[in-house]
């Protein structure tokens, strides 16, 4: 379906045809229509399908511009993703005089607050800050709000935002709207949704694949003490437009930043303690395309797009499947292609039967590989090798769960 098919406003048909959007991705055919219609909803889809779009295009078909209030309020779990919440609101619509803002940690609230004085019509904020808001001043008022939008919920739920959520849903006594968008159905999230949702429409568009499926996985079993050579020279021989390497710790990426610093031009780092005004900086330079390579924790690894990612790295790996699904859809979005190298250590070769069977993953491996006759899953037919040899069993032992 193509958006020029949708009863749209005219200025926002044309935003969209600038933009460069023509054809609705799966997530946005299937969820439209219910959101114009003022459904509740309960999306999932995998990572890099268009979800920010398919949230934003009926909110602002929705929105009457000539009432000076909050109509619409999305809950998210990062301030970058509320700015590029504002940014992406902000393109759709431009022609069609509506107001997005957001409020989020780590920038002053009288700033804030004067914006939301001037006028609001899509307040996108992350939980604690809204609270801050709704205990400390008057400037918010949310009883005009007709659409709330949890995005990434299930992210939330993991950051500990799940009393928070209760609290501000609970403030919303008049009736609405709830959508939630989420990549994964944690315990959590069904609770909320029993409880805050009305006969809601389901749209579960991942049961079979997380991951994006333009996605190659590619994994390099290394020593512990040998990852930082392997990542190196993989840096060196692949052919990469940007990439971001994920690391576990904020130690970490300050280690791996200065092992790095002397051997690549055009590297940054980014983790959660860096002041907000830096933070947005570096991740503006980084889709402007003046930085390649982008050393990060966890607080890159949801939501946010950046198109000119051809590899995710997983210099650590991760701790969770889901935090593997959310940090390697950094890539190969919007049906682009991208490359997710993981590098293994010994001690993490009993996760990857899970792994592998949760995200449904059809590993590449460079170099020599683990034995893996016992994670074979149904249909999988035995590794792909790129180089090397297979390790014998002796050496390494069949992988456990």
């Amino acid at each position: 379906m193509h958006f020029s098919e949708l009863d749209l406003k005219p200025e926002i048909l044309e935003a969209l045809t600038t933009m460069g959007y023509t054809e609705l991705t799966p997530i946005q055919e299937k969820t439209f229509l219910p959101i114009l219609n003022g459904r509740d909803l309960l999306a999932l889809a995998e990572t890099g399908s268009g979800k920010t779009a398919a949230c934003s295009v009926p909110l602002v078909q929705r929105i009457d511009a000539s009432l000076n209030v909050i109509q619409a309020l999305i809950l998210v779990p990062t301030r970058e993703l509320a700015l590029q919440y504002v940014e992406e609101i902000s393109k759709i619509s431009r022609l069609a005089d509506i107001v997005p803002f957001a409020v989020f940690g780590g920038f002053p609230m009288e700033i804030q607050e004067g914006k939301l004085r001037d006028g609001v019509h899509i307040l996108v904020a992350t939980p604690g800050r809204l609270i801050d808001f709704l205990y400390r001043t008057t400037s918010i008022d949310l009883s005009s709000v007709r659409t709330v939008v949890l995005d990434e919920a299930d992210e939330m739920l993991k950051m500990g935002f799940i009393e928070d959520i209760d609290f501000i849903l609970s403030c919303l006594i008049h009736e609405h709207q709830t959508l939630f968008f989420g990549a994964t159905m944690p315990e959590e999230i069904d609770r909320l949704t029993r409880t805050y949702l009305s006969r809601p429409v389901r749209v579960e568009l991942n049961k079979e694949r997380v991951a994006p499926q333009s996605l190659a996985h590619h994994f390099q079993f290394t020593g512990r003490h040998d990852r930082l050579k392997a990542l190196i020279e993989y840096l060196t021989r692949e052919r990469i437009s940007q990439a971001i390497i994920f690391c576990n710790s904020r130690h970490h990426g300050e280690k791996l930043l200065k092992e790095l610093g002397g051997k690549f031009e055009s590297i940054a780092y980014i983790h959660g303690g860096l002041e907000q005004s830096r933070r947005t900086a570096i991740f503006e330079r980084f889709r402007r395309s003046e930085i390649a390579f982008l050393v990060a924790t966890d607080v890159a690894g949801r939501g946010l797009d950046f198109s000119g990612v051809s590899h995710v790295i997983n210099y650590d790996y991760p701790y969770r499947p889901e935090s593997y699904t959310h940090r390697t859809g950094r890539t190969g979005r919007m049906g682009r292609s991208g490359i997710a190298m993981t590098f293994v250590t010994h001690k993490e070769l009993g996760d990857l039967k899970s792994l592998f069977k949760i995200n449904h993953i059809d590993p590449v491996w460079h170099g020599n590989i683990p034995n893996i006759q016992n994670i074979k899953r149904k249909g999988y037919r035995g590794p792909r090798i790129r180089g090397g040899k297979q390790f014998k069993e002796k050496t390494l032992g069949p992988l456990t769960t």
